[in-house]
C-alpha cells in the first residue's frame, strides 16, 4: 500500500511542478502572444492573467489537502474527521475553481472576446472541477458514514 500512496503523493507532486511552471512561464507568454496577435483583445490580457492565477490558488490547495489525504492513508487512519476535513477542503477548493471559470467566462462573453477554443478550455475546466467535488463530497459522506459505524461498534464492545 506504501508505494501505491507514494506513487499517488508523487504524481500531486509533479502535477503541483508542472502547473507551477506553465503558470510561470507559458500563461505569461501565451497571454503576450495572444495580445500580438489580437489586438481588438489586448486589454483583457492583464484580466484573464489575474482570473488564471486566482484560480490557482485553490487549485493548490487543492492539491496540498489531497496530499494530505494520502498522508492519512499512509498511516493507517484514513477513517477519521481529518480525512472528512480534507474531502471537505477539496470539495470547496473544485466549487471555487469552477466559480472562477464561469466568472471569467462570463466575463469574455460580456466583452464579445470567447474563441471556441477558450470556450471548450474553459468548460473543461468548469466540468473538471464540478466532477471533482462531487466525488469528494461522495467521499465524504462514504467516509462520515464508516466513522458513525465504527463508533458505533466501540460503543457497542
Amino acid at each position: 500500500m506504501k508505494w501505491k500512496t507514494t506513487f499517488l503523493k508523487a504524481a500531486v507532486f509533479f502535477i503541483g511542478i508542472i502547473v507551477l511552471v506553465l503558470c510561470i512561464f507559458l500563461v505569461p507568454w501565451m497571454a503576450e502572444e495572444m495580445a500580438k496577435t489580437y489586438p481588438k483583445y489586448a486589454y483583457l490580457k492583464v484580466p484573464v492573467l489575474l482570473g488564471v492565477y486566482l484560480t490557482m490558488i485553490p487549485f493548490f490547495l487543492a492539491l496540498y489537502q489531497s496530499a494530505k489525504l494520502l498522508s492519512y492513508i499512509e498511516k493507517k487512519i484514513p477513517f477519521t474527521e481529518r480525512t472528512v476535513a480534507a474531502l471537505r477542503h477539496i470539495k470547496y477548493y473544485g466549487i471555487a475553481i469552477m466559480v472562477c471559470d464561469v466568472l471569467g467566462l462570463l466575463f469574455l462573453f460580456s466583452q464579445d472576446a470567447v474563441q471556441p477554443g477558450v470556450f471548450l478550455l474553459g468548460f473543461s475546466v468548469i466540468f473538471g472541477s464540478i466532477v471533482i467535488s462531487v466525488f469528494a463530497a461522495i467521499l465524504q459522506e462514504l467516509i462520515r458514514s464508516a466513522l458513525a459505524i465504527k463508533e458505533e461498534n466501540d460503543l457497542t464492545v
